[in-house]
Order: C-alpha cells, then sequence, then structure tokens
C-alpha cells in the first residue's frame, strides 16, 4: 500500500512517542508514580464514599445464565484432587497471623456458620461481567472469632492454586474486610460453589475488580504489613504483572 506524505510524516513523528511511551512502561520509576497514584485514588474515594456503602444488589431475574469461570479453573496438584473427590469433606480454613484464637475450620464448621446471600456483579479487569447468587460466611464473623488484633492492618488469602513456583495469594485492607458485602462464597446460585468458580471456597469482595476475588481459599493471614507478602505488594497479579493493589470500582 503506498504511504501518502501527511500519512508517512505523520508515522514518522509518531515512532518516537510510542518508543518513549514503551520506555516508560519499563521504568521503574514511571511506575512508581503510578503506584503513588494509585495510593492517591484510593484516599479520594474512601474520603467522598460511606466506607460500609453496598454495592449494588440484583434481583432472581438479573442472574446471569452462565457464570464464567477465569484464571485457574482446577488445580493441578494432587492434593487438591484428592479433596475433591472427596467433596472436599476434609477441606480446612485456617485463619491464623495477628489474631488471639488461631482457627481452623473444617467445611462443614464454616457453612453451619450465620451465612450472607447476595446477587451481585462481577467486573473482570478484561472488560466481561456477570451476575451471580452467592452465599458465604461474612469475612467479619471468622476475624472476630479469631479475635484479629488492632494491629492488623491487611487480610491476606492463600489460595490452592499453582502459578509456576508460587501459590495464589491476594490481600485487602481491613476496611474492606469487615465490609458487610465481604465473604467467603462456597454456593453459586443455590448450588455448591463449582471448581472452576473456586470451590470449595472463595472470596467476594464486592466492592474490587475480579482478580481481588481470590479463589480455592485455603488459609486468611491478619498481618501489619504487606511488604513480605511475595514480592511486597500484595498480591499475585500486582507483583508479577504490575496490577493495581486496590481494584475500587
Amino acid at each position: 500500500m503506498r504511504l501518502s506524505r501527511r500519512r508517512l510524516i505523520g508515522s514518522l513523528a509518531a515512532a518516537p512517542l510510542l518508543t518513549a511511551c514503551d520506555r516508560l512502561t519499563y521504568s521503574e520509576g514511571f511506575r512508581e508514580g503510578l503506584r503513588a497514584a494509585e495510593g492517591l485514588t484510593m484516599r479520594a474515594q474512601r474520603l467522598v464514599m460511606d466506607r460500609g456503602a453496598l454495592a449494588r444488589e440484583f434481583g432472581a431475574a438479573d442472574i446471569s445464565p452462565v457464570f464464567r469461570s477465569n484464571g485457574t479453573r482446577r488445580p493441578g496438584s494432587q492434593s487438591y484432587a484428592d479433596h475433591s473427590a472427596r467433596g472436599f469433606a476434609d477441606w480446612r480454613l485456617a485463619v491464623d497471623g495477628l489474631v488471639a484464637r488461631p482457627l481452623s475450620l473444617s467445611m462443614a464448621q464454616i457453612r453451619g456458620l450465620p451465612a450472607r446471600t447476595q446477587i451481585t456483579r462481577h467486573d473482570c479487569v478484561e472488560g466481561w461481567s456477570a451476575i451471580g447468587r452467592w452465599t458465604g460466611v461474612p469475612l467479619r464473623l471468622l476475624l472476630e472469632g479469631a479475635g484479629v488484633s488492632t494491629r492488623a492492618r491487611y487480610i491476606v488469602f492463600h489460595c490452592a492454586d499453582d502459578y509456576g513456583p508460587v501459590r495464589y495469594y491476594e490481600s485487602i485492607d481491613m476496611v474492606d474486610a469487615l465490609h458487610p458485602q465481604t465473604i467467603l462464597a462456597w454456593a453459586l446460585n443455590g448450588a455448591p460453589l463449582p471448581i472452576e468458580n473456586g470451590a470449595p471456597l472463595r472470596l467476594r469482595v464486592e466492592r474490587q475488580l475480579g482478580y481481588k476475588h481470590a479463589k480455592y481459599v485455603e488459609r486468611i493471614e491478619a498481618v501489619a504489613g504487606l511488604a513480605a507478602i511475595g514480592g511486597g505488594r500484595g498480591g499475585y497479579w500486582e507483583d508479577s504483572n504490575d496490577y493495581e493493589w486496590y481494584a475500587g470500582i
């Protein structure tokens, strides 16, 4: 295809800009600037919004016919395969870290705790969304039961799905941890949580994007800071792909 003089000049003029943008992407100083802006965004949102404000809840007629799976669809370890074959009867959730009474709960015990059901929309960073009915135990009840310390500023979720040499991990601060819609879900649309959607337990933190909703949760850890968690930014995608730690919507 023959280029016009105007298009050729425009292409040549744009090339240095694209190269500069590419260099910025790999510049640690530029990324640090973006991270600082992320902190400002979070503080601004928290300033103007009620910390207890609820994400929108929908009616049964709004539930998506298929709730799409994303990320890991089935952890590959033999341990997880054994648990799934037994219907997760022996799965245990640990709650530890900065707590007075570390917990180790079976799925039967978790299902026996007071539950919350909510119909909410899941918004993925990839641009798709789906609405589902989630049932699970409010995270606040687990933290209160364990006697979480006032020194704890973050809650870290350790998961069973492997990403290369590491297992998936994610974190939220205490504002979101204690929010009434933050639950550990064990059911989706009135049935046990499917494996591809995170069985037997997944986090639902309804005011954040989907990558924060950790699946296959096996341990909850209360910590004072995130520096010792993974690469120090509080989550697998945050450390490996420079995702924002705060994904509030």
